[in-house]
C-alpha cells in the first residue's frame, strides 16, 4: 500500500547487503569503548528531566486542589519558589545533556571516521580501480554521521523516553488506575502502526543513500575530468547523467517524506482518540467523586506527555531504519580486505642491495580474461638497468605493480635479495623503492612538500639537491613563492613538464636502493629528456633501475632490455644485441629515430 515508487536497480552504485540492527549495534557499540563513561552520564542526565516534569505536573494538581479551588494562597509562594527551582534544575540538567551528548557524538563520528579512513588506506589498490571514488567518499561523509544517530543519540533517545514512560504511567495508575487503562488502549495500535511505516521508510532511505553515494560519483568523475568534457563538448550529457541520478534521489526521498508526513497525522488521531476517551471517562469519574479536578487535569498533563514519548518511539524507530541503511554501506566498507596481505610474521629489510629476481611469474586482473603476463624470468643488479619495452597493454607496467605488490602473482614467484616479497613486510618493500608513475602524482600542497614526501626528514639542501638533479631548481626558482608554491589539485597549476620533475624530485631525495620508473620523461621535450637521461646515469649507480618506456631513445644504454609482447618477453639483449638481431625491437628503434631533415632549394631559373 505504501511502498516507496522508487527502482534500487538503477543508478551507479549497487545496494549494500542488508544488515539488522542487532548486527549494527553488535559491530559498531564496542566503537563506544573510549568515552562509555561519560556516555552513562549522559544516560543518567536523560532520565532526569522525565523525572522534573513529573515533579512539575505534580506541582500543578497541588495548585489547583490545594490553592486555587479553596482559594487559599498561603501555599502559593512555596509552589512558587519551587516552580523556580524546577525550572533552574531543568536548564542544568538541558545544559549539561546537550554539551554532553553532543561531545560524545561527535568523539564518536570522529572515532568512527578516522577509522574507516585507517581501513581505506589499508586496502589493496585494486579496490580503487574497480570502486567510484565518488560514493566511497559519500560513505565517509555522510553516511558515518548517520550511524551516530542509530548507535548514540538513539540510544540515548531510547532511555529518555523510557524512563519518561515508567515515571508518567507510574503516575497514571497512581492517579486513576481505571482512567490509565483506558489511556493505554490505543499504545498497541500505535506501535502496529510505527513498525509498519518505519520498514517501508527503510527501504526508500537505502535507495536514497545509495542515489547519494552515485550522485558523488558522477559530480566527482565529471568535475576532474573538466578539460576533456569541455574538450569534447560533452557538457550536455554530463549534465543528463548528474540530472539522472538526482532524480533518483528526489524520487526517494519524496516517497521517505510521503511515509512520515501520512505517520503524523495517523498518530495525531489516534493521540485525539485517546485523549477523548479519558476525558469522557474522566467527567464521569469526576461527577462520581472518585477524582478530584486538580486530579484529572494533572492526569490529562501527564497523558500528553505519556504520548509524547509513544511518538518519540514512533519516530525513533522511523530514524533508526533509516540510519541502519547508512550502517549498511559502512559495513560493506569494513567487510572489504586487501587482496594482497602481509605475512604473519614479515620480515623487515633496512636498506636493501636490490637484486630482484623474477621467477616464472604469471598473473591475471580480477576479471580479465587471458594473463597480463605469463612465465616472466628476469634478475636484475645493483648498478643495472633493466628496461622493458613493447606496445600499450604488453604488461610493462604491471610489472612494476607486482614488484610494489600492489597485486599478488598467481604463479611463480618474486624475490628481493634473496626473499619472497610475500614474506616481506609491504611497509619496508616499499621503502627500498623509489618510484615514477607513468600518471604523474603530485598532492595539492606546497612543491617543497610534495618534493619532501620522497624523504620527509631530509634538509632543505638535499631537497634542492634533488630538485637540481631532476633539472627542476631553475623554475622552481622562477616562480613567485619558490619551493613554498602552491601546485593545485592534481598540480594543475603546472605544466606536465614541470610536474613530471617533481615526481623525479621525489624519487631522486628518496635515496632508495631500487628505482621504479614508468614512462620517466613523459612531458618533457627533447632537451629536458636528454638532461635526465644525464642525470638518471649518475642517479642509477650503485642502485638496480626498472625502467618502462615506448621511447626507445632513452633506454639504448640499459644492461638489459626485455621487449614484452601480450604479456610475454619475445626479446631479451642489450640495445645493440637487439638492433644486430633484426627483430621487433630493431623495428620499433627504427620508427623513434628521428627523420633526416631535407632542406628545400629553391630552383634556380635559367
Amino acid at each position: 500500500m505504501f511502498t516507496p515508487p522508487v527502482s534500487p536497480s538503477s543508478g551507479l552504485v549497487d545496494t549494500a547487503p542488508a544488515v539488522s540492527v542487532r548486527e549494527i549495534f553488535r559491530r559498531f557499540w564496542p566503537e563506544t569503548r573510549p568515552f562509555r563513561r561519560w556516555l552513562w552520564v549522559s544516560f543518567l542526565l536523560a532520565a532526569l528531566a522525565p523525572l522534573i516534569d513529573v515533579v512539575a505536573v505534580w506541582l500543578f494538581m497541588v495548585l489547583i486542589d490545594d490553592v486555587l479551588a479553596p482559594r487559599n494562597f498561603h501555599l502559593f509562594y512555596v509552589i512558587g519558589l519551587a516552580y523556580v527551582g524546577i525550572t533552574l534544575a531543568m536548564g542544568l540538567v538541558s545544559f549539561f545533556d546537550r554539551y554532553l551528548s553532543t561531545w560524545v557524538a561527535e568523539r564518536f563520528v570522529l572515532d568512527l571516521r578516522t577509522r574507516l579512513f585507517t581501513h581505506l588506506h589499508g586496502l589493496s589498490v585494486s579496490y580503487f580501480e574497480r570502486r567510484r571514488l565518488g560514493d566511497v567518499l559519500s560513505r565517509l561523509t555522510g553516511d558515518i554521521a548517520a550511524i551516530e544517530t542509530l548507535v548514540l543519540s538513539g540510544v540515548a533517545n531510547a532511555v529518555s523516553n523510557s524512563f519518561t514512560l515508567i515515571l508518567f504511567t507510574g503516575a497514571l495508575f497512581y492517579l486513576s488506575w481505571e482512567l490509565a487503562v483506558v489511556s493505554l488502549v490505543v499504545v498497541p495500535i500505535f506501535w502496529l502502526l510505527a513498525r509498519k511505516f518505519s520498514r517501508l521508510i527503510k527501504q526508500a532511505t537505502r535507495e536514497k543513500r545509495r542515489r547519494s553515494g552515485s550522485i558523488t560519483a558522477v559530480a566527482e568523475e565529471s568535475l576532474s575530468n573538466i578539460a576533456l568534457v569541455q574538450a569534447y563538448g560533452q557538457q550536455r550529457q554530463e549534465i543528463g547523467r548528474f540530472h539522472q541520478e538526482n532524480v533518483g534521489s528526489f524520487n526517494a526521498e519524496i516517497a521517505a517524506t510521503k511515509l512520515r508526513a501520512l505517520f503524523t497525522p495517523l498518530v495525531d488521531l489516534l493521540e485525539l482518540a485517546g485523549v477523548l476517551l479519558v476525558i469522557g471517562f474522566g467527567t464521569w469519574e469526576l461527577a462520581h467523586g472518585r477524582i478530584t479536578m486538580g486530579g484529572l487535569l494533572a492526569f490529562l498533563a501527564f497523558l500528553s506527555q505519556l504520548y509524547r514519548p509513544v511518538r518519540a518511539f514512533g519516530r525513533l524507530g522511523n530514524s533508526v531504519y533509516a540510519a541502519s541503511a547508512s550502517a549498511e554501506r559502512i559495513i560493506e566498507l569494513l567487510e572489504e580486505r586487501p587482496t594482497v596481505r602481509e605475512h604473519a610474521q614479515p620480515k623487515s629489510l633496512d636498506h636493501a642491495r636490490g637484486v630482484i629476481v623474477f621467477d616464472g611469474v604469471t598473473f591475471r586482473y580480477p576479471g580479465a580474461s587471458q594473463d597480463a603476463l605469463t612465465d616472466l624470468t628476469f634478475t636484475a643488479y645493483p648498478g643495472q638497468m633493466l628496461a622493458l619495452v613493447g606496445a600499450s597493454g604488453s604488461g610493462k607496467s604491471t610489472l612494476g605493480k607486482l614488484l610494489l605488490r600492489f597485486y599478488a602473482p598467481g604463479a611463480g614467484t618474486i624475490r628481493l635479495d634473496g626473499h619472497d616479497l610475500r614474506q616481506l613486510a609491504l611497509r619496508s618493500l616499499r621503502q627500498n623503492i623509489a618510484v615514477v608513475m607513468q600518471e604523474t602524482l603530485v598532492l595539492d600542497s606546497t612543491i617543497r612538500e610534495n618534493i619532501l614526501w620522497g624523504r620527509p626528514d631530509a634538509d632543505y639542501e638535499d631537497m634542492v639537491r634533488a630538485a637540481r638533479a631532476a633539472d627542476a631548481h631553475a623554475f622552481i626558482s622562477s616562480l613567485p613563492d619558490g619551493y613554498d608554491t602552491r601546485v593545485g589539485q592534481h598540480g594543475r597549476l603546472l605544466s606536465g613538464g614541470q610536474r613530471q620533475r617533481i615526481a623525479l624530485a621525489r624519487a631522486m631525495i628518496r635515496d632508495a636502493s631500487i628505482l621504479l620508473m614508468d614512462e620517466p620523461t613523459t612531458g618533457l621535450d627533447a632537451a629536458s629528456s636528454e638532461r635526465i637521461v644525464t642525470v638518471l646515469r649518475r642517479l642509477m649507480a650503485g642502485r638496480t633501475t626498472i625502467v618502462v618506456s615506448h621511447n626507445l631513445l632513452t633506454v639504448r644504454e640499459a644492461s638489459q632490455i626485455l621487449v614484452m609482447d601480450h604479456g610475454r618477453v619475445t626479446e631479451r639483449g642489450t640495445h645493440d644485441e637487439l638492433i644486430a638481431r633484426n627483430g621487433r625491437y630493431a623495428r620499433m628503434y627504427r620508427l623513434h629515430q628521428p627523420e633526416p631533415v631535407v632542406h628545400y632549394v629553391e630552383p634556380q631559373v635559367l
